[in-house]
């Protein structure tokens, strides 16, 4: 059974909507990487009953996504939130090395960094 690692992703968004035996199964298998048998062996379950307990989990976090998708929603954000971190740094720099150097521009580049640290903490 080759791992998605999405769905471990998808696992830290929505594992309490799982049912707490099938979070326990699924965050051994793709958070502590754990073979089937030695899941079984922890649950007292068969490596089969281990396995349908996987596919029911990735199915529910799949669906969940799909109709919600904060998940991905998060990802654009953190992304997105780099990208203009790298801006800021740059127009910091250009600003920096001109023989005019705006005291507006650093006040602005400092204030929006402080603030993408505060979101992204």
């Amino acid at each position: 059974m080759a791992k998605n690692l999405e769905i471990s992703y998808l696992l830290d968004f929505y594992g309490d909507v799982l049912t707490e035996k099938q979070r326990d199964v699924m965050e051994q298998y793709y958070n502590d990487d754990l073979s089937l048998a030695e899941i079984a062996d922890n649950f007292g379950i068969t490596r089969q009953g281990v396995r349908d307990s996987i596919k029911r989990g990735e199915s529910i976090l799949l669906e969940l996504e799909s109709k919600v998708g904060f998940a991905a929603r998060y990802r654009a954000v953190r992304d997105g939130l780099a990208r203009i971190e790298a801006l800021a740094r740059e127009i910091r720099f250009c600003n920096s090395g001109s023989y005019n150097t705006s005291d507006e521009i650093e006040k602005a580049t400092d204030e929006m960094l402080r603030l993408i640290g505060e979101i992204t903490e």
